[in-house]
């Protein structure tokens, strides 16, 4: 029997929250995912969870929603009636300014309706496609735990909005959880603490799976994926110019916010991020293998290491996702027992990996 949510500590209420469900994982033609979280504490700051579309959402209602509004935005509003929808709305709206013109009317009922076929086309992709979301909150525990959660609701509630307003995900989802993330010179002026202390700083990485092995994701301040070849049983170097990576969420804002004075910035990025931003993997050959982590398992930097995954990744890389995801966490464990050895303990972080193989 499932314990209620009322007797649960925080601990595990959050923890709960955090690691993915395995009823979950979606099935993608041709790919073979799994991943999996090892917090240091009762609960910590990593989260992974899939984003299974058809199990989460219910695509063909949301299409059909999106094909009735499209001939409904084409149908002109009875005189004395009341607005049915958005479209209805503007076009009062616009009907009360000197410079109306009928045509202006179904100019903008046809541009609304296409746009609402726009959305339909887009739903139905995802039929065939799954998310997955991570995100690194910086130390562990209570408090990197609350950092992830705010991250994870906040990602749902705009995910609701982009469905409804695109049928999928946009770079304006992003930059949103940025913001969410970003610190208010308001609220810091008022609790009087220092910009350093009162910062919320957390990666995340949230890319989409698509049939055999097509990978599109953004990344802000998180290590960069890894792919091993089955072929050459070895990492792959990927193109760096084209893996884009923004800062940590939170601490870059874009120069033409409207509300960029409201909030520190390390800097001012040049512009919002755009479709250019999102970087693109494909699994090349069946038996390559995506590698996603976060910093307790590799900081993507350390050669060393690197060396010691790929040995781990080519003794396993012919089993299964879940196999191989447990070999890496069980490998990133062990170190943790030498570092216990040598009394560092506070290098101990948070394992998350995730791992997704074409089949």
């Amino acid at each position: 029997m499932t314990t209620p949510h009322t007797d649960l500590t925080i601990d595990e209420y959050l923890r709960e929250r955090l690691m993915p469900v395995e009823g979950s994982i979606p099935r993608i033609s041709g790919i073979d995912m799994y991943g999996n979280s090892i917090p240091v504490e009762s609960v910590g700051g990593d989260l992974f969870e899939y984003i299974n579309f058809q199990q989460r959402y219910d695509i063909d209602a949301r299409i059909q929603q999106a094909l009735n509004l499209s001939k409904e935005f084409l149908d002109p509003l009875p005189p004395g009636a009341t607005p049915r929808n958005s479209v209805d709305d503007h076009v009062q709206w616009m009907r009360s300014k000197p410079d109306y013109r009928s045509k202006m009317e179904l100019e903008y009922r046809y541009a609304r309706s296409s746009e609402q076929v726009r959305v339909a086309e887009a739903l139905d992709e995802l039929h065939s496609t799954a998310g997955v979301l991570l995100v690194d909150a910086q130390g562990h525990g209570l408090i990197s735990a609350k950092i992830a959660s705010t991250v994870h609701d906040t990602f749902h509630a705009f995910m609701l909005s982009e469905l409804d307003r695109h049928g999928t995900t946009t770079p304006e989802l992003f930059e949103n959880i940025n913001l969410r993330l970003a610190h208010s010179v308001t609220a810091r002026n008022a609790l009087g603490v220092s910009e350093e202390n009162a910062r919320e700083i957390a990666t995340m990485l949230y890319g989409e799976v698509h049939p055999y092995g097509y990978f599109r994701f953004v990344n802000f301040g998180h290590p960069p994926p890894l792919v091993f070849s089955a072929e050459y049983r070895k990492f792959v170097e990927l193109d760096k110019d084209r893996m884009v990576q923004f800062l940590p969420l939170g601490l870059q804002i874009s120069s033409d916010h409207p509300d960029r004075k409201r909030y520190f910035s390390m800097q001012f990025r040049t512009r919002p991020a755009n479709s250019s931003d999102v970087a693109e993997i494909t699994l090349m050959s069946p038996g390559d293998i995506l590698f996603l982590y976060t910093d307790g398992v590799y900081d993507g930097i350390d050669d060393e290491e690197r060396q010691h995954l790929e040995a781990v990744m080519r003794e396993h890389y012919s089993k299964s996702a879940r196999d191989i995801c447990n070999a890496l966490l069980e490998h990133a464990t062990k170190d943790d027992d030498h570092l216990r050895q040598i009394g560092e303990e506070n290098r101990i972080d948070d394992k998350t990996v995730f791992i997704i193989k074409r089949e």
